[in-house]
Parts: structure tokens; C-alpha cells; sequence
């Protein structure tokens, strides 16, 4: 599988918005992570259905909908029609996830599950055939430029393991605290997918800072 890069929005100066997704565009990316929270789920708010839909025509990067967010099935159905291509949203957060799940792949949307630090993937041993992606957070949801958890790599490796035993087409998405010193590590553990928030986004050197990473990238072997 691919190894993708997925710069997280939230990372990027909000006054700047417009010209940072240019930025990312030019680059070669073509997925954008869009952190979604309530201030309920996580301690912070960000980008509302409304902001999404005013990204939306300025960018023809698929956008990764991230529901940090209580009750996310309350808002699938605006953040589908505001323009997201793949939802993902938090087991910790979902009554009945498969229900959840299910809401998301009836609007034609990718659907994905999000994992906090304390969380074992064994939350998901019943839905796992039904997700495009499980997102492994590597910090506490809410707060961007964090450092990593000790121990994030074991339980990614064990994602893997549980992918490789049950055939499982789901991509392993990592987000959290991920930089040029660690990438590496955690692609080793399995990712695929990997969010990159501060060590990509920063004025007029958003698109530099994503291509070395992408070269980086094009040495590895998976």
C-alpha cells in the first residue's frame, strides 16, 4: 500500500487559508486532513460544516473529515454536504458505532475510526470489515504541535497484525506529534497514512517542508 501524506488544516495560519491550500495543491498532496471539534469531545473548537463549505470550492483536495466531536451523527449529514470525502469518527464518541458507520457509507463517503492513546484497537474487532481507514491517534485529540506518546508504535503494530491476520482492506492512519525525526518509525509500525499538522504547515514554506518530506518518503521501501 501507498504511503500517503495528509497535512492537517488546522496546523496552517487561519489567515491565510486560500494560499496555504494552494501551497498544499502545488506540492503533489491530494488529500487534506480538516480537524473537526466541539469543544465538548476535546478542549478546543474548529471548522464548523460552514467553513468546510467555504473551503470547499477553493481546493480539489480530497478532505478528511476528523469528527473530534460528541454525538457525530448528528453532524454527518452537514459535513457531507458541506464537502467532505471521508469521514472519520471516534469509537469513544459513538453509542452504536456500527450504526454511525453505516450512516456514513449511506452518503457514499468513506468511513473511518478514530482510536485516543488509551484506546485498544479491540474496540473496532466488529467493524473492521466495514471501515476504509482507523486512525491511531499518537497524542491526546484537541491541541496541535504535541509530542508523541510513548508506546504509539506497539499499538500501531498491533493494528497491522490484526489488518494482515483478517485480510482487512482498511488503511492505518496515524495523527498526532509527527515530524521528520519520527515519520519513519511509525511507517515502520505499519502506517499508511500519516497526518502532518506543524511540521508542515508555515508561511511560505508549506510546500518545501511537504516535499521533503515526500523525498524522504520516496526512499522507503514497504
Amino acid at each position: 500500500m501507498k504511503i500517503t501524506i495528509c497535512p492537517s488544516l488546522f496546523a496552517a495560519p487561519m489567515g491565510y487559508l486560500a494560499e496555504e491550500l494552494q501551497e498544499v495543491e502545488a506540492s503533489g498532496i491530494t488529500s487534506l486532513h480538516v480537524d473537526v471539534m466541539d469543544g465538548n469531545f476535546v478542549p478546543n473548537i474548529a471548522f464548523g460544516p460552514d467553513q468546510v463549505r467555504m473551503l470547499r470550492p477553493l481546493s480539489k483536495l480530497e478532505f478528511d473529515v476528523h469528527m473530534m466531536v460528541v454525538n457525530p451523527d448528528r453532524y454527518i449529514p452537514d459535513y457531507v454536504s458541506a464537502g467532505a470525502d471521508s469521514i472519520t469518527v471516534h469509537a469513544e464518541a459513538c453509542t452504536h458505532l456500527h450504526r454511525t458507520i453505516q450512516l456514513i457509507k449511506s452518503h457514499g463517503k468513506k468511513a473511518g475510526v478514530a482510536l485516543n492513546p488509551a484506546t485498544p484497537p479491540c474496540v473496532l474487532d466488529y467493524v473492521y470489515d466495514l471501515l476504509d481507514k482507523v486512525l491511531i491517534m499518537t497524542v491526546n485529540p484537541g491541541y496541535g504541535g504535541q509530542k508523541t506518546i510513548a508506546g504509539m508504535n506497539m499499538k500501531i503494530q498491533d493494528l497491522q497484525e490484526i489488518k494482515r491476520n483478517g485480510d482487512y482492506p482498511f488503511a492505518i492512519q496515524v495523527d498526532g506529534g509527527i515530524n521528520q525525526n519520527n515519520i519513519l518509525s511509525v511507517i515502520d509500525a505499519g502506517a499508511r497514512n500519516i497526518v502532518i499538522g506543524s511540521a508542515a504547515f508555515q508561511r511560505h514554506k508549506t510546500k518545501s517542508n511537504i516535499q521533503n518530506f515526500m523525498t524522504m518518503l520516496e526512499r522507503v521501501i514497504v
